[in-house]
């Protein structure tokens, strides 16, 4: 039970709920318990008034005594019906306050887990897959919510009735009694080993759950790759085996369930033996009346159905704590990236690295080497290099999605890491090389980063980024909705939304991440020009791979192997006649060629 201690914070935000709930258990037990006395009392009255019957046997005060009998077992059935109506209205109310509990709490938990998530680092997302977050949140969350609802109604509710029946039951009699719960001990210690092995096998069902939903999600997003390559017979072989993995720990928790409930149910049975055999002895000696019988076992029936319900509870109060656990796991760590206490204010984009070295944590990759590089306000920096040079890695940095090993960044004469993070990062434009659109409209896409904007700036937007003739060419123009990852749209379209969405937030610095590789020419060429116009006294930082994209750059940096092995502008470089001079003739000999 201790990783469920987490959820008591939840208990006492809703004790308004729950102390109604509990009082609504103990009206609707009692309502419950008062019936078997009841029947107690009418079964005495039938043994008893048909011996009378008999006596008056050609009587004319037969009939009247039949009246009687009749009124009589007629008002206890009544009684019965109305106590019986009384608590199904109490259940009623019981519901309605601990069940809608478990769903606000569901409510909350769902929102907190989200929240956090979105507080965590870039490098958690690396580490983790998208399903088995997602799994986290959901599957782990219902489980916990069966936990506040519906195991802790039944919980109160058997553990009231136990109380109500057997004090009910030593009050009439405490031999027949004790025979009648001699059964509950070799209960307890079934449920004390059963627990263990149902908590064991819930944690390997939720963890192959998470690989399950891990694999259908990742499969789903690359299902075009999968195609492509005609791999669905393969795909679904290896679904069907990941399946057969939960299937079997599903099953085996199954067996351990179907042996337990019979069990109980048995143990049940043999207390009602146990009422018939010793109480109709207790009957012989006259210390008890067959009513009494008739009583207990009514007591007996009605802890039938809480004794099955324990194992039920059981269950899912394991299934609970091994969810929680797993929610625990990722609400315990703390992001790696803490923002600054400064006060929010303007930028004006001076970025300056010194001795700046970073290695990856999750793969020990070392991207960069004593990076030392400045690029003042209004500068139109380029950066370019081989595959694997660190180019992507100082965009990361500048963005704050890691912080840096060795050395220190300084934004405008500040740390870096004294700047408040969500200030800073909403003053940069950033257009990763991935690009990632979501399933909304073409509009919505573009106005992602603010908050209130009208239809004149996203126009404006897709006109900047070249991208305005494709949209309207649609049917539904700027509300024509995107598929996932924006599929509706070509490679050179994604990106271009992508650029209007940096675009329309007026950044301060603007960060483009090698994202005008599936632009043509002149496209790329009718970007930078209003980017030129744009960004007028704002940094612009340019990570690219073709050179007659970056010529007219105010500063080129060139990178290999996590280090800036030359820097000036695009003729100073050529005149030096060092790597960038000779990419420079390699992508002229490779455009010369195509052209033959």
């Amino acid at each position: 039970m201790k990783h469920l201690r987490f959820l008591n914070k939840y208990f006492y935000k809703y004790k308004w709920w729950i102390i109604p709930g509990v009082f609504f258990v103990i009206i609707s037990n009692i309502f419950g318990v008062i019936p078997a006395q009841v029947i107690g009392h009418a079964f005495n009255l039938i043994t008893e008034n048909i011996q009378i019957y008999g006596l008056f046997s050609g009587f004319e005060r037969r009939e009247i005594i039949y009246d009687i009998f009749s009124y009589s077992l007629l008002y206890f059935g009544a009684l019965v019906l109305v106590l019986y109506l009384l608590r199904g209205l109490f259940l009623f109310f019981m519901r309605q306050t601990i069940i809608l509990m478990s769903r606000h709490i569901e409510y909350d938990m769902k929102n907190e887990i989200y929240a956090h998530y979105q507080e965590l680092s870039l490098g958690f997302y690396r580490r983790n897959n998208t399903g088995d977050l997602m799994n986290r949140a959901t599957e782990d969350v219902n489980r916990v919510r069966m936990y506040v609802g519906p195991a802790i109604m039944y919980a109160i509710n058997t553990g009231v009735l136990f109380l109500l029946v057997i004090y009910a039951m030593f009050s009439v009699n405490t031999t027949l009694a004790i025979f009648c719960l001699l059964p509950l001990p070799v209960l307890v210690v079934i449920i004390y080993f059963v627990n263990t092995m149902i908590n064991q096998k819930s944690e390997q069902i939720q963890e192959q759950l998470s690989k399950l939903s891990s694999f259908v999600q990742e499969r789903f997003s690359g299902i075009r790759v999968i195609k492509s390559y005609v791999r669905e017979p393969y795909t679904k072989k290896v679904f069907a085996e990941e399946s057969e993995g939960y299937k079997q720990s599903a099953m085996s928790l199954v067996k351990v369930q179907a042996l337990f409930y019979p069990t109980m149910l048995l143990l049940v049975g043999l207390s009602t033996i146990l009422t018939i055999y010793v109480g109709g002895k207790q009957v012989i000696n006259g210390s008890i009346t067959p009513g009494n019988i008739a009583e207990f076992i009514v007591y007996v029936n009605q802890l039938t159905f809480p004794v099955s319900m324990l194992g039920w509870v059981t269950t899912l109060i394991q299934r609970a704590s091994a969810s929680q656990k797993r929610i625990n796991e990722f609400l315990q760590l703390k992001p790696e990236i803490i923002s600054g206490k400064q006060e929010k204010r303007a930028i004006n984009g001076n970025i300056k690295f010194e001795n700046v070295s970073f290695t990856y944590p999750d793969t020990g990759i070392k991207a960069l080497r004593n990076v030392n590089f400045e690029i003042k306000q209004g500068q139109f920096v380029a950066i370019i290099g081989r595959t694997g040079s660190g180019k992507s890695t100082l965009a990361n940095l500048i963005m704050r999605m890691y912080d840096v090993e060795a050395g220190r960044i300084i934004i405008d004469n500040t740390y870096l890491k004294e700047l408040n993070l969500q200030d800073y990062r909403n003053q940069i434009g950033f257009v990763p090389q991935e690009v990632f659109l979501f399933s909304d409209t073409i509009k919505n896409n573009i106005a992602f980063g603010l908050d209130t904007v009208n239809d004149n700036e996203v126009e404006a937007a897709a006109k900047n980024a070249a991208v305005y003739n494709n949209i309207i060419d649609f049917e539904l123009k700027f509300e024509t909705m995107l598929g996932e990852r924006g599929i509706t749209l070509s490679g050179g379209q994604k990106q271009r939304v992508s650029i209007a969405r940096a675009l329309i937030k007026e950044p301060k610095i603007l960060i483009f991440d090698d994202c005008l590789s599936a632009v043509d020419t002149r496209t790329e060429e009718e970007i930078l020009n209003n980017l030129g116009r744009i960004m007028n006294n704002k940094t612009s930082i340019l990570i690219a791979h073709r050179i007659s994209t970056i010529k007219n750059a105010d500063k080129i940096l060139v990178l290999d192997d996590g280090q800036i092995i030359e820097e000036g502008t695009h003729n100073e470089l050529l005149q030096k006649g060092g790597a960038y001079a000779e990419m420079y003739q390699n992508q002229l000999l490779e455009e010369e060629s195509q052209s033959v």
